[in-house]
Parts: C-alpha cells; sequence; structure tokens
C-alpha cells in the first residue's frame, strides 16, 4: 500500500474528530472525538515511521496511546463531577457553575 492511502485515512480520521469536538454538546462524545484526534495522529505516525522503516514512529505512537489513557481518565472524572453538579452533562450548561 502507498503512503498517500494512510495520509488520506488519517485526514478522515482528523477532520471527523475536529467537526465532533466543535458541534458537539454532549461531553461524552466530545472526548470520543478528540480519541478519534488522537487516532489520526497515531495512524500518521505508524505510517511515516514504516515509510521510512524506523522504529521511531511506533514509539511515538505509544507515548501518544498512553497520553490519550490520561486524557480520557481525566475527562471522564470532569464529565463525572460535572453531571453530578448539574444532572446533565450537556456542554452548553457548564458556564453556569463559574462562581
Amino acid at each position: 500500500m502507498h503512503l498517500n492511502a494512510f495520509l488520506l485515512l488519517a485526514a478522515f480520521l482528523f477532520c471527523t474528530g475536529v467537526y465532533g469536538a466543535l458541534a458537539r454538546k454532549n461531553a461524552v462524545l466530545v472526548l470520543m472525538s478528540i480519541e478519534l484526534i488522537l487516532n489520526a495522529v497515531n495512524v500518521n505516525l505508524v505510517a511515516f515511521g514504516a515509510f521510512q522503516r524506523s522504529i521511531v514512529g511506533h514509539i511515538f505512537a505509544l507515548f501518544v496511546v498512553a497520553i490519550a489513557a490520561a486524557e480520557v481518565g481525566v475527562g471522564l472524572a470532569i464529565v463525572l463531577l460535572i453531571y453530578r453538579n448539574r444532572h446533565s452533562i450537556d456542554l452548553t450548561e457548564v458556564d453556569l457553575m463559574k462562581g
């Protein structure tokens, strides 16, 4: 397979993730969209690593997976706190929590 196919896949994933992060009001769907963006980065890193016959892209992809896991843990904790206080995870209501 050619590098262009993987780059097109990554571009599609990235654009879908950006659209989801900007257009959604549900916090869980926004977190899933951010995961799509990070997966697009992983596809690019692995594709360029395989294209250059280097392991560096795979190593950076593992770091991105670790960062994504930490992001999910912190993000879901924040979503649970918002749900506990507001009984909704609609992001338009989060600004009402300002003191």
